[in-house]
């Protein structure tokens, strides 16, 4: 089972080290911490943890946020966090407008150039980074490239040791979708992250669904993303104030099991 257990499902229950031994416990190979709770337990005993669990770090949450102050000295050791972790790519929030802007071409121009200037940094460190594009209810705030083609031109121009993390949630919605996932191919998918789109959304942010609650086809996009060559985890993101953060989280990771076979 090709599951990974991105840390924000259960992240107000668990501290990381409970996350890793629930991964190890239910038998889920794969996880993705986010580095604030990377630094509470220390980078070392995280490493250690994981590498002693035997888990696959199939991402480290996260760099970007180019429009933001200090975003440089922030990715620098973002880069060195997921090298030290072994983390499959550093998945990039590359960050909304600036503040005090409403000039979104240009936020936008400057996140190309947040992201060229630590590329180099990155591919000495064989981190490979992963745009992620946001839904465009969070351009203004957390991420102003909201689609993969958006994110693929990016890839395009800056070329080698960066792709894209295919979150269903932000982008199962665009009309383009299977052709640009067909244009990223497996040299330019490095991860891919599941949930549902709950009708209705209590909250943008903080309302996802398991995999089956919500009105995503997602046996559909895994059909294309394999098509296109990938054959990583499948990583498993659900941000829920209201639902699954109330829940046990031995529970959370039972249906996350469970849906992921027969939803997904």
């Amino acid at each position: 089972m090709k599951l990974s257990l991105n840390t924000a499902t259960v992240k107000k229950q668990w501290n990381l080290a409970q996350m890793i031994e629930g991964c190890a416990r239910h038998e889920i190979r794969g996880i993705s911490p986010w580095r604030d709770q990377v630094a509470q337990m220390g980078l070392k005993e995280a490493v250690k943890s994981i590498n002693s669990h035997g888990l696959s770090v199939t991402g480290l949450c996260r760099g970007g946020f180019f429009t933001a102050r200090n975003w440089r000295d922030d990715n620098r050791r973002a880069i060195e966090e997921a090298h030290a972790l072994g983390a499959q790519c550093l998945v990039l929030v590359v960050g909304g407008l600036a503040e005090g802007s409403k000039d979104l071409i240009s936020s936008r121009e400057r996140v190309r150039e947040g992201i060229a200037t630590i590329l180099p940094e990155a591919r000495k460190a064989g981190v490979p980074l992963a745009i992620e594009p946001l839904h465009p209810m969070q351009a203004a705030e957390r991420a102003c490239i909201n689609t993969l083609e958006q994110a693929l031109d990016l890839c395009e121009l800056l070329q080698d040791g960066i792709g894209v993390a295919v979150d269903v949630y932000h982008v199962w919605w665009d009309p383009k979708l299977e052709q640009q996932i067909k244009r990223a191919g497996k040299k330019r998918i490095l991860a891919y992250h599941i949930c549902d789109w709950l009708v209705p959304t209590r909250d943008l942010l903080n309302d996802r669904g398991m995999m089956g609650d919500g009105v995503i086809d997602l046996p559909r996009i895994r059909s294309w993303v394999e098509g296109a060559g990938y054959s990583g985890f499948h990583e498993v993101e659900i941000f829920s104030e209201l639902d699954w953060w109330q829940r046990d989280p031995d529970e959370v990771l039972r249906i996350c099991k469970d849906r992921y076979v027969r939803f997904t």
